[in-house]
C-alpha cells in the first residue's frame, strides 16, 4: 500500500529511510512547537491555546503534504512571520490578535487565488533574486531583534526619540543606550536572571550547532529551560505533570476576526503576510525538492504547483486553528539529507507534530529567555543569504540593502519591502536598464506607490 501510494521504488527510496528522515526533519523542526507559543504570549494568547494551534496546524497540514502531493516537505508557522504577527498584534500596542489571525486568513486566500491563476508563479520569476536574498537577509535581522528583546539582552521601549537620562539608564539597569525612529533601545543589566540565562543558553545553542549537531535548536532550548529552575527563571508550579491528554477547552480554533481585519484597513499587513509568504514557500519547495533531484533539467516539476495549494490552505487553516502563518520549513532539507524523497517522509514528520499534543505542559513552562537564543541564530541563518547579493552592481545592490536594513530598524517587514522594489524599479529605468524590470515589477511599484500616496505610512 505505501509503496502505491508514496511511490518509493520510483524515488529509489525504502519505508526505513523515509520514516527516519520524517523523525530528522521533526526533530531540526520541533524548537517551533515551544518557540510560537512564547513569540505569540506576546499578543495576550495563551501559550496552552497556541501550542495545540501550532501542533495541529503542523501536523495536518504536513500530513496533507505528504498524501496529495507526494513532497518530502514539512510546513509549520513560520519564523519571521510569527514574529512579524506578534509585532502587530502586541498587547496593548496594536491590533487585537483575532483581528491579526484574519488577517492571515485572507492572505491565505490570496495565496490561492493567486496559485490557481497562475499569478503567484509570476511574481516569483518577476522579483529579482537580489531582492528575494534581501527580504530573506532583512527578516533575519528582524528576528535577531525580537530574539534580543524577548531575552532582555536588549530593551526595547517605545517613546520619544530623546537620549534617556542617567537615572532612566540606572532605573532599567542599562548601561549603554542607542535611539531608532520612535524606539528607544537599551542593554540589559547582567543582574537580570533572564538576560543571564539568554545568554548562556545562546552560549550553549551556538556551540551545538558549531558542533553540527542535530536538533541543536530544540536541545538548546531544553538544556536552557532545565538551567533556569535552579534560577528562579523557569517555574514549575505546584502538582505539575509532564504529560497530559489533549486539553480542549479554551482553544483559539475559529476565534479569527476576518471582518474586523477588512475593516480596519489592515491590507498592508495582509500584504506582507502575502509577500514574504510568496518568497518564503516558493524558496524552501524549489531549493528542498532540487536537493532532493525532484526537479528536471529546468528546475521544474509538475508537483510545485500542488504544493503551492496545499500550502495557501495551510496558510487559512493555521489561522483558523489559531496561530500566525503556516509555511514551509526549510528544515525539510535535513529530512532530505537523510534521505527522504517522498511523502512518506513528511506524513511521518506530521504525525510527530500531532502526538506532541500530550507534551503540552511541558511547552507551558519554557521561558522567553529559553527560546530566544533560537531565534537569535535562527537570523543568523537567515542572514547568510546576503553573500548571494551582488552589491558591487550598484543598481542591485542599492535597493537590496534598503529593503534588508530597513524591516529591523522601522520594525516592519513591509516597509522594507515596498523600498526595494520602489528603488529597483526607479534605478534599472533611469540608469538605462528598463528591459531588465519585468513588467509585474511596474505594476507593483505603482501599487506600492498609490498605497503610500492615498493610505499614508505607518
Amino acid at each position: 500500500m505505501l509503496e502505491q501510494l508514496f511511490k518509493l521504488q520510483e524515488n529509489k527510496t525504502t519505508v526505513r529511510t523515509e520514516i527516519v528522515a520524517g523523525l530528522t526533519t521533526f526533530m531540526t523542526m520541533a524548537y517551533i512547537l515551544f518557540l510560537n507559543p512564547n513569540i505569540l504570549a506576546g499578543t495576550g494568547m495563551d501559550k496552552n491555546a497556541v501550542f495545540f494551534a501550532t501542533a495541529v496546524a503542523a501536523g495536518v497540514v504536513t500530513i496533507a503534504m505528504g498524501l496529495f502531493v507526494n513532497f518530502p516537505i514539512a510546513l509549520a508557522p513560520g519564523m519571521g512571520l510569527n514574529a512579524y504577527f506578534a509585532a502587530v498584534a502586541a498587547q496593548g500596542v496594536g491590533m487585537p490578535w483575532q483581528v491579526a489571525l484574519g488577517a492571515v486568513f485572507i492572505s491565505g486566500i490570496i495565496f490561492f487565488i493567486l496559485t490557481i491563476t497562475q499569478v503567484r508563479q509570476i511574481l516569483m520569476v518577476a522579483i529579482p533574486n537580489s531582492l528575494k536574498r534581501a527580504i530573506t537577509v532583512g527578516i533575519g535581522l528582524f528576528i535577531t531583534v525580537v530574539g534580543l528583546k524577548m531575552s532582555e539582552i536588549t530593551i526595547i521601549k517605545a517613546g520619544p526619540v530623546i537620549p534617556p537620562t542617567l537615572e532612566a539608564l540606572q532605573k532599567d539597569g542599562g548601561v549603554a543606550t542607542l535611539n531608532f525612529f520612535e524606539w528607544n533601545i537599551f542593554m540589559g543589566s547582567f543582574h537580570n536572571p533572564s538576560t543571564m540565562l539568554a545568554i548562556i543558553g545562546l552560549v550553549i545553542t551556538a556551540i551545538l550547532m558549531a558542533r553540527k549537531v542535530k536538533g541543536s535548536l530544540l536541545i538548546g532550548i531544553v538544556i536552557s529551560t532545565l538551567i533556569g529552575i535552579p534560577m528562579g527563571v523557569t517555574v514549575i508550579p505546584e502538582n505539575f505533570t509532564p504529560f497530559s491528554m489533549p486539553n480542549f477547552s479554551g482553544l483559539y480554533v475559529g476565534h479569527l476576526d476576518i471582518m474586523g481585519a477588512l475593516k480596519m484597513g489592515l491590507w498592508t499587513v495582509v500584504f506582507t503576510f502575502t509577500f514574504v509568504e510568496l518568497f518564503d514557500t516558493f524558496g524552501t519547495l524549489v531549493g528542498t525538492a532540487n536537493k532532493a533531484g525532484l526537479l528536471d533539467k529546468n528546475g521544474q516539476s509538475p508537483k510545485i504547483g500542488k504544493a503551492m495549494l496545499v500550502d495557501a490552505l495551510g496558510v487559512s487553516f493555521g489561522s483558523f486553528m489559531g496561530t500566525s502563518t503556516v509555511t514551509s520549513y526549510v528544515e525539510s532539507a535535513a529530512g532530505v539529507g537523510e534521505g527522504g524523497r517522498t511523502g512518506l517522509t513528511a506524513v511521518t514528520t506530521g504525525v510527530m507534530f500531532l502526538l506532541a499534543l500530550i507534551i503540552a505542559p511541558l511547552a507551558g513552562l519554557i521561558p522567553s529567555a529559553a527560546t530566544s537564543p533560537a531565534l537569535i541564530i535562527v537570523g543568523l541563518l537567515m542572514v547568510s543569504a546576503i553573500s548571494e547579493i551582488d552589491f558591487n552592481d550598484f543598481a542591485e545592490g542599492f535597493p537590496a540593502f534598503m529593503t534588508l536594513i530597513l524591516m529591523p530598524l522601522t520594525y516592519n517587514i513591509a516597509n522594507g519591502i515596498a523600498a526595494g522594489i520602489i528603488f529597483y524599479t526607479i534605478l534599472k529605468v533611469l540608469s538605462g536598464r528598463a528591459k531588465e524590470v519585468h513588467w509585474m515589477m511596474y505594476l507593483l511599484f505603482v501599487i506600492i506607490v498609490a498605497r503610500f500616496v492615498f493610505l499614508g505610512g505607518e
